[in-house]
């Protein structure tokens, strides 16, 4: 059955779906700008992006979801926010060292490395899709990504907001996410997860908890949440039944007696003790640890709180990755990073500082048409992202279909994985676990170096084009 036709059953006449014809022109329209942009036929708007995600990185990133190659003449590499990943580059060794590039390459992610009976699973790219729920995300979004996952042997993670029952086509890819409003969350899909994430806190927002706006919240969303329809939904920080290690290996214990082979994965904001927290999350059980740093999220997410709490993640992986390596266990958990990353250049650098791997978010919404205009609310009318993609709105969601947008994720992950293998084999590394901490190989670019970098990943910039 598809997707249209459950939700024509579900509001059985209730509300009026886009025709057929309305849904051809209007996908047409913007999937015929979304490429002439990126092939450059079109001058970049004048708004699009900002200073992390700038024009040439979101037109280079739509280039790549349309192609599956790495740009000429774009910027595919860095932003311009004078920090952060923007100012480390790597030193690649002399041309006439470098290896030849090709799939015997290791791009592989090993997520338990307890030595337990749990789940052994390996992903084919050391990155998976981060948390986005059902209700800040339409569930063809959703859909798009389980299957681009499946396709890659990797995962998504559902969000708090519950698990859509179209996600068990792909149940064996996908993660379900476990928050503290506990919406959604149900034994049978916990018991259908390979892996089972706890969301304590989100980088973008640490102490603030979780917001769904009433209009966001209908009445789909509200029966997989459990909740009055066009009601704003908050989910509270902390969990109030999680105040030690104790209790914390307690909230594990209940999902392992749900689910006896599931991975545990715990996802923590970055506070300035953050190493503490990472080493009691190992203690308590878990077999990944999730830093989500500063400067993720979406539009959804305040500002002053991307800007001003979290510590960011290019700072937080190094202080966790030697805080367990003193303990001694840092070979026993797989550390993932998120929060502001990416590219495939910001995913080597979170490595090289010492992560096992990352998650993206932003960078899935990107390559399906995000140009990072903030409106993911959807204004005063609150339907939503205009494009489709953060919003439930009944005609809006229908703009992202999910064959098309799973393949245009198939191509962005070709592309990054590409773009790894060209950055290991210029170090001289035959596997991506080679990387990991690896400092020597980063270097700090001063400003005037970063702003020349950028121009010189560039080519021709984006201010020259006539």
């Amino acid at each position: 059955m598809s997707i249209i036709q459950e939700f024509k059953d579900a509001y059985k006449g209730k509300v009026q779906l886009p025709s057929e014809e309305l849904l051809t022109k209007t996908t047409g329209l913007m999937q015929d700008g979304m490429r002439a942009r990126a092939m450059g036929d079109y001058i970049p708007p004048e708004a699009l992006g900002d200073a992390r995600w700038t024009d040439e990185l979101i037109l280079s990133t739509w280039y790549m979801a349309e192609t599956g190659e790495i740009p000429e003449g774009l910027n595919y590499k860095t932003g311009k926010s004078d920090g952060g990943f923007d100012r480390l580059d790597f030193k690649y060794l002399p041309e006439s060292d470098w290896l030849e590039h090709s799939d015997s390459i290791t791009t592989k992610l090993d997520l338990n490395r307890r030595g337990d009976a749990k789940n052994k699973l390996t992903t084919d790219i050391p990155w998976y899709g981060g948390g986005m729920s059902y209700g800040s995300v339409s569930v063809n979004v959703m859909m798009s990504r389980a299957r681009n996952a499946a396709r890659w042997n990797s995962f998504m993670s559902t969000g708090e907001g519950g698990y859509p029952s179209q996600l068990m086509e792909c149940k064996e890819n996908v993660i379900t996410q476990v928050a503290t409003g506990y919406f959604g969350v149900e034994e049978e899909t916990i018991q259908a997860a390979p892996i089972v994430e706890f969301k304590y806190a989100q980088g973008a927002k640490p102490g603030l908890g979780g917001h769904l706006l009433a209009a966001k919240a209908g009445e789909e969303v509200a029966k997989l949440r459990g909740s009055v329809p066009f009601v704003s939904l908050f989910s509270p920080f902390p969990f109030h039944s999680t105040y030690s290690v104790e209790d914390h290996s307690k909230h594990l214990d209940w999902i392992e007696t749900v689910n006896p082979t599931a991975l545990l994965s715990v996802k923590v904001s970055t506070p300035h003790d953050v190493d503490m927290v990472a080493v009691g999350s190992f203690y308590a059980g878990a077999h990944i640890i999730h830093l989500d740093g500063s400067y993720g999220g979406t539009g959804a997410a305040p500002e002053i709180a991307k800007k001003n709490i979290a510590m960011p993640i290019e700072l937080a992986i190094p202080k966790v990755h030697k805080f367990l390596q003193a303990e001694g266990v840092r070979d026993r958990v797989t550390l993932i990073a998120s929060g502001g990353v990416r590219t495939a250049d910001d995913i080597a650098k979170a490595i090289a500082l010492g992560a096992d791997g990352c998650v993206l978010g932003t960078t899935d919404l990107v390559g399906l048409g995000c140009t990072r205009c903030s409106n993911c609310e959807g204004g005063p009318s609150g339907r939503g992202c205009p494009w489709g993609l953060t919003t439930t709105d009944i005609e809006l969601q229908e703009w992202v279909q999910p064959d098309w947008a799973a393949e245009r994720l198939n191509n962005l992950y070709t592309a990054m994985q590409y773009r790894l293998r060209d950055i290991l084999r210029q170090l001289g590394l035959s596997d991506v676990s080679e990387l990991r901490g690896r400092t020597d190989l980063l270097r700090y670019m001063g400003k005037d170096e970063a702003a020349r970098a950028a121009g010189k990943a560039a080519g021709i910039g984006l201010e020259e084009i006539e």
